[in-house]
């Protein structure tokens, strides 16, 4: 089977799966809207209008205002930006952490295997969130320390599937045919055996994606995310905490922009797992 008919057969698999395809929708939705927010949001997201003050959604304000009067529709649609932004270049650090650290233990094994696996397992013995929030109330709490401590603090699960792929594929014939031939480890690793253990690691950058936007809301909302007059999906949602039985909207509107997005996110993970796990094509023959 070559490469054109496998990717084929990925692709045709993939758009058999209905909320696969959902979810890629929203995903491409969400990144169009973040990438044309200059165009698309009907007012500056920090314009203020003081004559319309926690106005209701209406034909002049779609999703309303917020208690300065900003239209909570523009804030959302350039807070879609700040959140995917954290969410790529999070999951980027922790994916090339990750890679780098799972490699050097599946393939060396020995001493290597043993201390990094160790350093893995410590990490995950610390409650993540409350790190996040240890190493931010030193640091500060800009938009790129969030993105650079959640990415540092996410790699984990990444170098675990990179160790155990690495595992499996460094004893096939087509690696010992390259150490046969004088190809040196690091030739090796990253030419032959990195191409085909990448299927599981864009499966958890996809889930990742939607963990490291829910994390940023979640550190936003609590005030120590990235800080207003920048607009978050999370610090929008703060102002609805304190407006809620005069202003449900500024709670509802960002809090299904965040559901839609993780759902969107973890949906097309799923699917994109589900199209490239061969051992699923034999499931569905039987």
């Amino acid at each position: 089977m070559n490469r054109h008919s496998l990717t084929a057969i990925i692709w045709k698999r993939f758009l058999k799966n209905r909320l696969a395809v959902a979810g890629g929708i929203v995903v491409a939705a969400l990144v169009l809207l973040a990438v044309f927010a200059p165009f698309i949001a009907p007012y500056s997201p920090n314009d203020i209008d003081r004559r319309h003050i926690l106005e209701p959604p209406g034909s002049r304000h779609l999703l309303g205002t917020d208690d300065l009067g900003r239209d909570v529709l523009s804030r959302m649609i350039w807070g879609a930006r700040i959140s995917l932004a954290v969410g790529f270049v999070a999951v980027g650090i922790a994916t090339c952490i990750g890679i780098v650290f799972g490699a050097f233990a599946g393939y060396y094994g020995g001493w290597a295997d043993r201390i990094i696996t160790r350093f893995i397992d410590i990490m995950l013995t610390i409650p993540t969130f409350f790190l996040i929030l240890t190493v931010i109330a030193f640091i500060g709490s800009s938009i790129w320390n969030i993105m650079v401590v959640i990415g540092l603090t996410s790699w984990m699960g990444v170098a675990r599937l990179v160790r155990a792929e690495f595992l499996t594929l460094k004893e096939r014939d087509y690696v010992l045919a390259a150490r046969a031939l004088g190809a040196g480890n690091m030739r090796i690793i990253f030419r032959h055996i990195m191409i085909n253990s990448m299927a599981p690691v864009l499966v958890s950058s996809v889930l990742g994606i939607a963990g490291a936007v829910l994390l940023e809301s979640s550190l936003s909302f609590l005030g120590i995310g990235v800080q207003p007059p920048t607009p978050t999906w999370g610090n929008i949602l703060t102002l609805g905490k304190d407006n809620i039985e005069i202003a449900w909207w500024l709670s509802v509107f960002p809090g299904l922009a965040i559901l839609i997005t993780v759902l969107g996110y973890n949906l097309l993970g799923e699917g994109v797992r589900d199209s490239i796990d061969p051992r699923l094509w034999d499931t569905e023959r039987k």
